[in-house]
């Protein structure tokens, strides 16, 4: 065995044992603390919610658990296995050329992956989501979902890979940056495209129609100085129970959009906190820094990438009689999923700041915390969010502080300044 099957195998090891040890111990913080109501939650969750609360945590992280090791076995199965450069030979024995070639290559193995992937998606969404009370979507929903998302995904994935093979053929000694400049443009293409073209084609999108909400909204928005082309309702009740609200696009595709089920269950001033919460990102530059980071980090990826492909060391290791470029990049994409994971607590370290950030602004925007506090917790009751996980867990994976660390600090901003005024 090479070397570098030996760290693709250590990689993919150290992966697996890190996420079974920390659902482990989310599992044993459930088990220990998952029957007591916290005291910022008492008079909102009774036992029966927080029973809810722990089975669904539960149920979801076993299926997570199941899914991520299935696709990593699967994924060591198909490298290891001889599969690639099999497809490989298949794919050149077409005569299509570089660039068609590639395309073929990783829409063959897109598709088959994502094939694995459906019997999760199915279950989760048919047997756990139902039990709890969460999905609503009907089976032809859900297939109609299934093959729009794979028309989307195969138009944007076949566009990106024909200009990006396009490129390394076009210029084989520099095209790493030419590569890296048209993913950034291709990415702030789709952030632009996606709230006017790709959401609606999933859900009906409606300007809202509730003119007290809608000038609270709008003067919320004027007083941060942030100009939204939009504010929409989303039918997101067809599909699932669960609540939330979110800004999306870039430029004048800028919208808020709210689902209908957060209208329903929330007041007025919970759901202008929570939005008051978003735009703190906004004003806060929390997108752009961001998608500066993640400009940064893929211009040293994509100049890694083309270092590494250029060494047969790394085609040879996987059965591949010579350098396939195209394969070669597949396997970079391999290699960095356990490590992107092994990595992930750093992203969620600097999200967790951007959340508390936005938490000050939006406390010094409102005026208070407690609209925000109230809508937490309908939150958290509504979408049976765990109040117990472990911190190591938290840690590593939450892109959230856990909510009631979280209501502790909001209720304390109070007694001192806050984050806008310093």
């Amino acid at each position: 065995m090479s070397g570098l099957q030996v760290l693709f195998l250590a990689l993919y090891a150290l992966a697996m044992a890190v996420r079974l040890a920390l659902h482990a111990l989310n599992v044993r913080s459930l088990r220990s603390s998952g029957a007591t109501v916290p005291g910022e939650f008492r008079g909102i969750v009774d036992e029966e919610t927080l029973g809810k609360m722990r089975d669904y945590t539960l149920a979801t992280g076993r299926l997570g658990i199941v899914e991520h090791t299935a696709s990593d076995l699967i994924l060591v199965a198909l490298v290891l296995g001889g599969f690639l450069p099999w497809l490989n030979e298949g794919v050149s024995s077409l005569g299509a050329g570089f660039v068609p070639s590639g395309v073929i290559f990783f829409f063959a193995l897109s598709l088959l992956l994502g094939l694995f992937e459906l019997p999760f998606e199915l279950y989760g969404t048919f047997v756990v989501e139902k039990r709890f009370g969460f999905s609503t979507i009907t089976l032809r929903t859900w297939v109609l979902d299934l093959v729009k998302t794979l028309l989307v995904s195969g138009v944007v994935l076949g566009a990106f890979l024909a200009v990006f093979f396009s490129l390394v053929a076009a210029s084989p000694k520099g095209w790493w940056l030419l590569a890296w400049l048209f993913f950034v443009a291709f990415q702030l293409l789709v952030s632009w495209l996606y709230p006017v073209v790709i959401a609606p084609l999933f859900n009906r999108f409606e300007p809202l129609a509730d003119p007290e909400l809608l000038g609270g909204i709008t003067s919320l928005a004027e007083r941060t100085g942030i100009r939204v082309k939009g504010i929409f309702t989303m039918d997101a009740g067809t599909r699932s129970r669960h609540s939330n609200a979110y800004f999306t696009g870039i430029g004048k595709t800028k919208r808020i959009v709210l689902f209908d089920t957060l209208l329903d269950g929330h007041t007025h001033g919970e759901i202008l906190a929570v939005l008051a919460h978003e735009l703190g990102h906004w004003k806060l530059g929390h997108v752009r820094k961001q998608l500066a980071l993640s400009a940064t980090l893929s211009l040293a990826l994509f100049y890694g990438a083309f270092l590494a492909v250029t060494h047969k060391a790394l085609y040879t290791a996987f059965g591949f009689p010579e350098v396939s470029l195209y394969a070669g990049l597949f396997l970079l994409t391999v290699f960095a999923r356990p490590a992107g994971f092994l990595l992930s607590p750093l992203g969620a370290m600097l999200s967790r700041r951007f959340e508390r950030q936005a938490d000050d602004y939006a406390y010094a925007l409102t005026g208070s915390a407690d609209a925000l506090v109230s809508a937490l917790k309908g939150l958290a009751t509504q979408n049976l969010s765990n109040l117990h996980p472990d911190p190591v867990y938290a840690w590593f994976s939450y892109s959230h502080p856990p909510l009631v660390q979280r209501i502790r600090r909001l209720k304390g901003l109070g007694e001192r300044p806050s984050a806008t005024s310093r």
